[in-house]
């Protein structure tokens, strides 16, 4: 199946909710009218992303943000499927999450949750203090055929991706807000490793990788952008520019999925592997 999906590379205006959704409302409809049919928003996209502890105070539930657009969108005769990271509302802690929803003549309907795995301690990045981390993979079944979903720190863990792929996922959305930090030529060394783990992936397991970032500056650090949509071959299709808004529309074609496996049969050695692979690991120890 053949599609066109739009990149929502935006500075939410932090803590103001109202705002922000009334912005990624108009992207939306902007997608729609310009014959998109799948939006990505970047990580916590509805809020913002460095909240700490004020990030249970604007943490939503699922139920909440949908109403909320509901509000803002009404109904639509060109559907257009989305998806945008927010912080839910939760028992305890609130999760980094991301949801996804249809926008068609019936309105706004939630699908599914996903609730980042990985969450990062290190450098810049306190996230377990404030948050919880999620215990499930993000898989769904859409009209696009199967999709996962990965939040910014779990791409950066090979394992969840193959896990994604290995259970028939053709399209993976990352939404993400990364700190710039060491420039290197024309592009800040964090960029550079994203590109570089997204083509990786989409190579060894012949998938498509949509990756929407956050831009702006939060808490002192500048969100870097370079939003990108990479093909099952590991080339990038097309990338957004850093540190600039943008709204980003990019065709995918499905069956190249299935092209790309024809001509490079890793992925099928992996499947066939699997049961295997897991018994091996259910043998490790992982050291202290």
């Amino acid at each position: 199946m053949a599609f066109t999906i739009a990149l929502l590379q935006i500075a939410p205006d932090k803590g103001k909710i109202d705002q922000n959704l009334d912005r990624i409302a108009d992207a939306i409809k902007q997608t729609a009218s310009e014959g998109g049919d799948l939006l990505l928003g970047g990580e916590s996209c509805v809020s913002g992303y460095i909240l700490e502890g004020g990030v249970e105070e604007l943490a939503m539930s699922g139920d909440e943000l949908t109403e909320a657009l509901s509000k803002r969108l009404g109904s639509t005769n060109h559907p257009v499927d989305f998806s945008l990271g927010f912080y839910e509302k939760a028992p305890g802690k609130p999760f980094n999450s991301m949801g996804y929803w249809e926008w068609n003549e019936s309105g706004v309907h939630l699908k599914t949750i996903y609730r980042k795995y990985f969450l990062p301690t290190y450098h810049v990045f306190d996230e377990a203090r404030f948050q919880q981390a999620g215990d499930a993979l993000g898989i769904l079944d859409t009209r696009f055929g199967r999709i996962g979903f990965l939040i910014c720190e779990d791409i950066w863990h090979s394992i969840l991706p193959t896990m994604l792929a290995t259970a028939g996922c053709d399209l993976i959305l990352v939404a993400s807000a990364s700190p710039a930090r060491n420039f290197q030529e024309d592009k800040p060394l964090n960029i550079k490793r994203y590109e570089k783990m997204l083509t990786s992936v989409a190579e060894e397991h012949c998938i498509y990788l949509a990756m929407s970032m956050l831009v702006g500056f939060e808490g002192g650090k500048g969100l870097v952008g370079g939003s990108m949509v990479v093909e099952p071959s590991g080339r990038v299709a097309a990338q957004a520019h850093t540190f600039d808004e943008q709204l980003l529309l990019a065709p995918i074609d499905m069956e190249e999925v299935q092209l790309a496996r024809q001509r490079t049969p890793l992925f099928s050695d992996l499947r066939f592997r699997w049961t295997d692979l897991m018994d091996l690991g259910s043998k490790i120890d992982p050291l202290p």
